[in-house]
């Protein structure tokens, strides 16, 4: 019989191997994320961080503006809804629409409001009274704090309406619409910088809808004018959001606009919603990979527009409006596309993993996407949802929250090093696209670095039951100070917030005690986590 002994002497070379292998096989399965300061992305854009307004179901009227209710201020906006915009720090928002743009006349909406008239709106099919217009859409956004964003209605509308548009809120005094303005009780002008030129127009669901060639001669006419008006102005031409169906043409239609347009526009837009039909988590969690996809698509015929001898305008760079972007597909055709309630989607964790994916991707294209708007901001898949009596934040508040009040400054280049996984053929619930995602990281990762030395590290840990943890390096410079630890996620990936009952939210960790190189995190199965600190160069 061998002796306990005899047996370790024997034998523990082979043990004290054996003991080496499974220690390297160990700390193999730590994720890495490196970290440096001198590979930059580009700045990062505040309107990265900006929503969108439309008439729409309940989004305007019993939801930003409600003046019976006990819960409005002097001019009619619900109070708690108001705050809750506010911690959203929205930079920039979109008005009017949207579909509903393609037939609003926006005189309709200004002067007396027993004035004003009550029309149909052909896109949600519901009477809009117009009691909620230009100049209420203004006061709403100086209550919030928040850079006005006008579209043109330029499926039912003409050049010369959109023009004038321009000069009711631009133009101090003199001519005739912005002596209107003064009339109606403004005496000094709105400045509105941000004009969309139109919605959608290569959707044949827009009332007015156009091809390509007849988008860009109308278009154009209308920025000549617009400009004229006031040259300060920036115009966004409405790129593809059709990318579905025998009709959809999306390189012809941006190629085209960007050729045609490209001495008057400052950006194009660009538009997607994704969704989770086939509840397929860890294809739905690759969606935002679907945008990234896009946006280098058209940075390509950015790039090929700014080459274009023809182009008169040489030091004007044309950017990237991500202008409508969101998850949405529950609450889509009849079972909720219209009506006083249309759209009231019901968020869940997952949805606020792939929302905090989408702005990870934004940051990590931060050089050419310099505007992304979530659509949309109260009741209609939107992050807020109120009552008669309340108001809750859903699931997507949370992360928009973290990164539109942390993550400023500068891109960075970020290598991750993750296990990954593939998605078979992803189609979005929204119907705009049918792609293959390889080589999908489990950590969906994008950072953000400040002159002061602050460093803001955004992770998604994409794994439905694992915890997954990392090594986190800095390449320049150490780790310094504690660093603070935000995490949004919840009970399980299906879990949904409601009146009085929050689910899924932001909390706040314990701090980390950091200093020097590297420092070792464990991300959580299914979570967004935000860890701020700096970097001592």
């Amino acid at each position: 019989m061998i002796t306990m002994q005899r047996f370790i002497k024997t034998f523990s070379p082979l043990l004290l191997i054996a003991g080496l292998f499974l220690t390297v096989q160990a700390q193999a399965q730590n994720a890495r994320i490196k970290i440096d300061v001198d590979r930059t992305i580009g700045e990062v854009h505040e309107h990265l961080y900006g929503n969108f307004t439309e008439h729409l179901g309940r989004h305007i009227y019993g939801g930003i503006y409600d003046p019976d209710s006990p819960l409005a201020d002097e001019d009619g906006f619900r109070e708690d809804v108001l705050e809750a915009v506010k911690g959203l720090n929205v930079s920039i928002l979109r008005y009017p629409g949207g579909n509903f743009v393609s037939n609003y006349h926006w005189l309709d909406g200004v002067g007396p409001v027993e004035d004003r008239p009550t029309r149909m709106d052909l896109a949600w099919d519901v009477l809009e009274t117009n009691h909620f217009g230009t100049n209420e859409f203004m006061e709403f956004a100086k209550k919030v704090g928040t850079e006005p964003y006008f579209a043109v209605n330029l499926g039912t509308g003409t050049i010369e309406e959109a023009r004038r548009w321009v000069e009711y809120t631009n133009i101090e005094e003199g001519p005739y619409y912005a002596e209107l303005r003064k009339k109606h009780g403004y005496e000094e002008p709105h400045d509105i910088m941000y004009w969309s030129l139109g919605n959608e127009m290569d959707g044949h669901w827009q009332m007015g809808h156009l091809n390509a060639e007849d988008y860009s001669k109308k278009a154009l006419e209308a920025a000549k004018l617009m400009k004229w008006t006031d040259p300060r102005i920036k115009l966004i031409a409405a790129g593809s959001s059709n990318y579905y169906g025998e009709d959809a043409d999306p390189d012809h239609w941006n190629r085209t606009i960007l050729h045609e347009l490209q001495d008057y526009i400052d950006y194009i837009s660009l538009h997607i919603y994704v969704g989770n039909e086939d509840d397929d988590y860890y294809d739905f969690m690759a969606s935002p990979r679907v945008m990234e996809d896009r946006t280098q698509v058209v940075r390509g015929m950015i790039a090929e527009i700014m080459q274009d001898p023809e182009r008169t305008v040489e030091d004007d760079m044309i950017y990237i409006a991500w202008d409508e972007w969101n998850v949405w597909y529950r609450q889509r055709g009849a079972t909720g596309g219209s009506g006083y309630n249309a759209l009231e989607e019901k968020y869940n964790l997952e949805d606020a993993l792939v929302v905090a994916g989408f702005l990870n991707g934004f940051i990590r294209n931060a050089d050419i996407v310099k505007m992304a708007n979530m659509a949309q901001l109260v009741n209609v898949i939107a992050p807020i949802f109120t009552n008669e009596e309340d108001l809750f934040l859903q699931s997507i508040y949370y992360p928009l929250q973290l990164f539109a009040q942390n993550a400023h400054g500068t891109a960075l280049d970020v290598y991750v090093d993750s296990e990954t996984y593939n998605t078979d053929v992803y189609n979005s619930g929204a119907g705009y696209s049918a792609t293959r995602q390889l080589d999908v990281p489990y950590l969906d990762v994008s950072a953000t670095y400040n002159d002061d030395g602050k460093v803001v590290i955004n992770v998604v840990n994409r794994h439905k039951d694992e915890a997954i943890t990392a090594d986190i390096l800095s390449q320049q410079g150490i780790f310094d100070g504690p660093f603070e630890v935000y995490e949004v996620n919840g009970p399980d990936i299906k879990a949904r917030n409601d009146f009085n009952n929050t689910r899924v939210k932001t909390t706040r960790k314990d701090d980390l005690n950091v200093s020097g190189e590297s420092f070792e995190y464990t991300f959580p199965a299914h979570s967004f986590t935000m860890i701020i600190g700096e970097i001592e160069n």
